[in-house]
């Protein structure tokens, strides 16, 4: 079933069954009562990535506080994406950008990656997570992708699982057209890589072409900026192997 977009959508960490009374975040209450001005007995969406989506009304309204009751589901849970989407963090502007495109476009998890030519050593990971919420709420997406701590390059090649297919976004292709490539990979298991503004260094380019889980991908004749890339790449993927 596709979501009801004309409904206000709201993420909450408890859990959610018929009758539950759930009580808004400071935050959200103000959302609720003071931005969009909603009474006693209006009505919204819940979900917490875990048990579906819900239907609630708002049961008490105070100037500090909203109450919550769960009424029915409108929406069973399903299953989780299974896509690991990795990058090099960027600055934080096209961070926030990038993070909330990946979860409009399927991925299952965020892992970011500190490469050579990273430019943000530490990203926030709680600013990520509520971009993660904020894009789920907006697009009707009930399963929440994880986000992970950071890590480095050499790390997270080190432990990848070798059963699932990693395609990295490799400027220096010789080719522009990524769909025969993509057309030849079976797996449904799948990793995407993209690199950092300036890309990946040539000893990382090095690396992951001798590897034999990894699939190198050009993305056309333009040169693309980080956040960009990240979009079409993942837009490519989908349309062709994935769940699109």
């Amino acid at each position: 079933m596709r979501a009801n977009y004309k409904m206000q959508r709201l993420y909450v960490p408890q859990d959610l069954a018929a009758l539950a009374a759930i009580e808004a975040s400071p935050e959200q209450s103000h959302y609720l009562s003071h931005v969009l001005r909603l009474n006693e007995g209006a009505e919204l969406l819940l979900f917490n990535g875990r048990d579906g989506e819900w239907l609630a009304r708002i049961d008490a309204r105070t100037k500090k506080s909203v109450r919550l009751l769960v009424v029915e589901e409108t929406r069973k849970q399903p299953a989780h994406p299974d896509l690991i989407y990795c990058f090099a963090p960027l600055k934080q502007g096209r961070l926030d950008y990038l993070v909330q495109k990946a979860v409009e476009m399927g991925a299952g998890m965020l892992q970011p990656v500190i490469t050579q030519h990273t430019q943000i050593a530490k990203p926030g990971i709680e600013r990520l997570r509520a971009n993660v919420v904020e894009a789920a709420e907006q697009c009707g997406i009930l399963a929440l992708p994880e986000v992970r701590e950071a890590q480095k390059f050499t790390t997270l090649l080190a432990g990848w699982d070798k059963e699932r297919r990693l395609i990295f976004c490799d400027e220096s292709a010789q080719t522009n057209n990524p769909l025969p490539t993509l057309q030849e990979i079976a797996e449904r298991r799948l990793g995407l890589l993209v690199g950092p503004e300036g890309g990946f260094s040539e000893d990382e380019r090095r690396q992951l072409h001798a590897l034999p889980f990894v699939t190198s991908i050009p993305l056309g004749p333009r040169i693309l900026r980080a956040d960009t890339a990240a979009v079409a790449a993942l837009a490519v993927i989908q349309a062709t192997i994935g769940d699109w």
